[in-house]
């Protein structure tokens, strides 16, 4: 068994995957400080209210904190506009695959001679 995980962990792909991991982990937070930092305070120009993480609106002993929520949706969208981005730019540089060649289809008169010679060969037999 462990000479099974030691030749999992060794693969090319794994390996991309924890880089991968790690540098998003450090993107999210740049990405957290960026919303909280400065786009919230330009949003709170406009709203009068510099944190939005701190808009709640009450119903009973509930309290619903939508400001957390617009952070969390301003992080998402900033996060996917850099991603596709990112994918964008992998797919201008990264060579674009040969296309196969596609299969050459017998004509129609050829396929009808092939028939015919398939029957005259099975009436002499």
């Amino acid at each position: 068994m462990l000479k099974e995980f030691k030749e999992f962990i060794s693969r090319g792909n794994v390996m991309d995957l924890a880089v991968g991991v790690i540098i998003g982990s450090a993107f999210t937070a740049i990405v957290t400080s960026l919303v909280k930092n400065l786009i919230n305070p330009l949003i709170g120009i406009f709203l009068g209210k510099i944190d939005l993480s701190n808009l709640v609106f009450s119903v009973g002993d509930a309290h619903f904190k939508y400001g957390s929520f617009l952070n969390s949706v301003i992080n998402f969208l900033i996060i996917a506009f850099v991603v596709f981005l990112l994918v964008k730019g992998m797919n201008k540089i990264m060579p674009k695959p040969a296309k196969p060649e596609a299969p050459k289809h017998a004509s129609a008169e050829e396929s009808l001679e092939k028939i015919v010679k398939m029957l005259e060969e099975e009436k002499q037999a």
